[in-house]
């Protein structure tokens, strides 16, 4: 059985669209057990629309729900041990939830997270991973907003842990991976790339393929499994793809608007705009895992439909099922061992 708790009143819409999503997410996964928290009076009308979730969950009443637009220091001093949120990543902590799904507040999501379930060892600071739909399918992308900078070894912790999701999600036994670049060529970018790419490439992990340097078109190629960088540049690529997706709509939308007969073309084509709009939009393939935590926490798009939501359950689903904690953990201490049987190979040659 997978255990996953959820944050009902997280969202745009709160349980008008988190419940009915967790429904389907039931019907997908029969096997499941949810535990539910949010505030009493807004969930229980909306539960009861729904007999087959309310059999096979736990429903917790909780005091607070924390607002969309909470500074993640006020959640925290208003929300903490009290709040569906705070509630639903407790579960976790105690060992009665494998995964905690919650489309609140990013900000209050990761600092509670942080707060609550603390960064596993040898991770100094956790990373948010996107799944970006490419030309290829789908591949991972990390840092996208949890950590501004990074030097060479948090680049390193990012690809260990976004090469075990990518094993966990994919169903693939050596991931590719590239560090993102202002160019392939080995002279070019910052310091701390540059050297992370260099250990990474010593080490030669058994557990992915690292492919090298990567540029900001190979994300939508879809080039690699994985694609590395930190918080700050990886924010403003999420943003960028998000912005270009929606502006392509736009144009979609004004092109066949101009004459009667395309107005007529557009009524048919309609769903399949809609479709293409959320393919292009990494926003939108919904289900951000914040990885580094001493427990699992998905993060689902605040305006996620029912479909979304559940969506972000089965990306939880998956990495409970394939117990992703358990593979960061054991390619973090594969990668540290295998670096320091190379420095002393390196100090043992030099003595001789």
């Amino acid at each position: 059985m997978i255990r996953i708790s959820v944050d009902l009143m997280g969202g745009d819409h709160g349980p008008e669209v988190v419940v009915p999503g967790v429904a389907l997410a039931l019907e997908r996964h029969p096997e499941i057990h949810f535990a539910l928290f949010g505030l009493e009076e807004a969930c229980a009308p909306v539960l009861a629309k729904y007999p087959a979730l309310r059999e096979a969950a736990t429903f917790t009443a909780c005091e607070v729900a924390v607002r969309m637009d909470d500074k993640p220091s006020q959640a925290l001093r208003h929300g903490r041990y009290k709040s569906s949120m705070w509630r639903a990543i407790e579960a976790v902590k105690a060992g009665d939830a494998d995964v905690c799904v919650s489309a609140g507040n990013t900000g209050a999501l990761m600092a509670m997270s942080k707060f609550c379930l603390r960064t596993m060892a040898n991770i100094e600071r956790p990373a948010i991973a996107a799944i970006w739909p490419t030309l290829r399918g789908e591949s991972i992308v990390l840092d996208v907003g949890a950590t501004v900078g990074a030097d060479a070894q948090q680049l390193i912790d990012f690809t260990m842990m976004g090469a075990a999701m990518a094993r966990a999600l994919f169903d693939v036994d050596k991931p590719s991976v590239g560090l993102l670049n202002i160019g392939v060529e080995e002279i070019k970018g910052q310091e701390e790339v540059k050297e992370a790419g260099r250990l990474i490439r010593e080490a030669a992990m058994p557990s992915l393929d690292y492919y090298g340097f990567v540029e900001g078109d190979d994300l939508g190629k879809g080039t690699v499994d994985v694609v590395v960088t930190e918080g700050f540049t990886g924010n403003i690529a999420l943003k960028t793809a998000e912005g270009t997706a929606r502006q392509i709509a736009e144009y979609l939308r004004a092109a066949m608007s101009r004459t009667f007969m395309a107005r007529i073309g557009y009524i048919f084509a309609k769903s399949a705009f809609d479709r293409l709009r959320e393919k292009m939009d990494p926003g939108k393939v919904n289900g951000g895992v914040f990885l580094g935590l001493n427990g699992i926490v998905i993060k689902s798009h605040g305006g996620a439909d029912a479909d979304g939501l559940a969506a972000a359950v089965d990306v939880g689903y998956d990495m409970a099922r394939n117990n992703l904690k358990a593979k960061i953990e054991h390619d973090l201490n594969l990668f540290h061992n295998r670096r320091s049987a190379l420095a002393a190979a390196a100090t043992d040659a030099s003595s001789n």
